[in-house]
């Protein structure tokens, strides 16, 4: 895949090791050291400032992604593009701290009852969310200029680093639960820093407006694009941060701790497909300039293959184990069931995965307004219908058909108008392999033979079982070519060295 290859290796190498350290923090330290109460608190504190990040960005993110390339000349300073969306986000950032304020007792009242340490760090979303969008905004121009590595160390390396130093901090008594949470927010800001200084040393980012030279007509497109697209950033976020707000409202915080870090731990098993994504959103706008239909095709067809067969696997693997380790975490074996049934929607979510970019980044992008509506409106409804009935596993249920039905839908469009298309019949083939291995492994340690052993030991054995019955048919009968070449590269390394 040549640029994307390489990006894709390296930043889902530092991807690896970032989910390493998340694991550490998040699925290690947090459940020792804090109550579920805790955890749900800055979980929920982060889901909320991720969604007040993508209100205060204004669309920037989604305008460096369409028109970065259009732009993109050095010896004109771009244009003063970067400068352009730092002022925006700025703007971004005082209208909605603007609107929190405003909100404040609408908030209090729906979640005092439940979740009142929630609303005792209301106001915390403001400093964190700012921290979050100003990220997004140096990583986004970034991506746009194809230098994915840098941003990707700060934020999977460093910043996590930080957090389990700060975890070591308070595990010894140094600083208590407030102070924890206050350099927590803190902590963001370091990576922000360092971003915003090299772009300032690189020549990226000048503070005279004079420099931004981006004709009325074209500021014109710009925001009608942006507009659309932010919404549809918007609709699409609130179906991440949907469920940890409605289970907060509905059941209380000590569930949404439980709930957030079974989305953590997903969150963690799909890192490849995460760097695949960010490293392919520059090329799709690149390639809807060149109208080169045949690379999209093939780009959409590679990055939902590997996508399909990073989910598969991940979800495999850790449903083998679940039991044996929940004994280590007993008071979230609760989200054993929100597991199953968000992996399963994200599962589909991550084959159809490059869909929302290549439709949003298309002359037909309004549509995707209307995908992603539905599946807000979808989620919330089901939210409403189910959380009362099944608790948390509801939401996960929601959110699951949701995301299947408008996948489905989004992936149809895309092949009717466009004729792009993931469908391989090799992902059939991949897909009842994977069915086989998920029964099999069922019938075999559920009921024919329980491991009465140590639940490290039992973890060992299990996770060696599916790796051997879905790697060895994936790698002798060729169903996923791309990774069965890369694997064919390491051992052609491994011999000549």
């Amino acid at each position: 895949m040549g640029i994307l290859e390489q990006d894709a290796v390296k930043t889902s190498f530092i991807s690896f090791l970032g989910i390493g350290l998340g694991y550490v923090n998040k699925a290690v330290l947090f459940v020792l050291l804090f109550t579920t109460a805790q955890v749900g608190l800055i979980n929920l504190l982060f889901s909320v400032s991720v969604l007040f990040a993508q209100f205060a960005n204004l669309g920037t993110t989604f305008s460096t992604w369409r028109f970065f390339p259009f732009f993109r000349n050095k010896q004109n300073g771009h244009f003063g593009f970067l400068l352009l969306n730092f002022l925006v986000v700025c703007l971004g950032i005082l209208l909605f701290s603007l609107l929190l304020w405003c909100l404040e007792p609408a908030i209090v009242t729906r979640y005092e009852e439940k979740s009142a340490l929630f609303v005792s760090y209301l106001y915390w979303i403001i400093p964190f969310g700012t921290a979050l969008v100003f990220f997004l905004l140096f990583e986004n121009y970034l991506r746009g200029m194809r230098q994915n590595v840098l941003p990707a160390i700060l934020q999977e390396v460093v910043l996590r680093v930080l957090v389990s130093v700060l975890l070591l901090f308070y595990y010894f008594e140094f600083i208590d639960f407030f102070a924890f949470v206050l350099w927590y927010v803190c902590i963001h800001f370091v990576p922000v820093i360092y971003l915003l200084l090299f772009l300032i040393k690189r020549g990226e980012l000048h503070f005279d407006v004079k420099k931004i030279a981006i004709s009325r007509r074209f500021r014109k497109i710009m925001l009608a694009y942006s507009a659309f697209s932010y919404i549809n950033g918007l609709a699409l976020l609130f179906v991440l941060s949907m469920d940890a707000l409605m289970v907060a409202q509905y059941i209380g915080i000590s569930a949404t701790g439980v709930y957030t870090t079974i989305v953590f731990l997903i969150s963690g098993l799909i890192f490849p497909y995460r760097a695949l994504t960010k490293v392919s959103s520059p090329l799709v706008a690149l390639y809807w300039k060149q109208k080169n239909l045949v690379a999209m095709n093939q780009l959409y067809k590679q990055t939902s293959a590997v996508s399909f067969l990073v989910g598969l696997f991940g979800f495999l693997a850790f449903w083998s184990v679940i039991d044996e380790v929940f004994t280590f975490i007993p008071d979230y074996s609760s989200g054993k069931w929100v597991f199953f049934f968000l992996m399963l929607g994200r599962i589909v979510d991550m084959y159809f995965g490059l869909n929302t970019t290549i439709l949003s980044t298309s002359k037909k992008y309004k549509v995707d307004l209307f995908f992603t509506l539905f599946l807000v409106f979808g989620v919330y409804l089901l939210n409403v219908l189910l959380i009362p009935i099944y608790g948390i596993v509801g939401a996960a249920i929601s959110t699951s058909i949701s995301l299947v039905v408008v996948n489905l839908a989004r992936g149809f469009y895309l092949w009717k108008v466009y004729r792009l298309s993931p469908l391989e019949k090799q992902q059939f083939l991949l897909l009842l392999l994977g069915f086989f291995v998920f029964v099999l492994q069922e019938l075999l340690f559920s009921y024919l033979f329980p491991l009465d052993i140590q639940p490290l030991l039992a973890i060992c054995v299990k996770s060696l079982f599916v790796v051997v019955l879905l790697g060895a048919p994936l790698y002798f009968w060729n169903l996923e070519p791309t990774i069965v070449n890369y694997i064919n590269k390491l051992l052609a390394k491994m011999r000549s060295s």
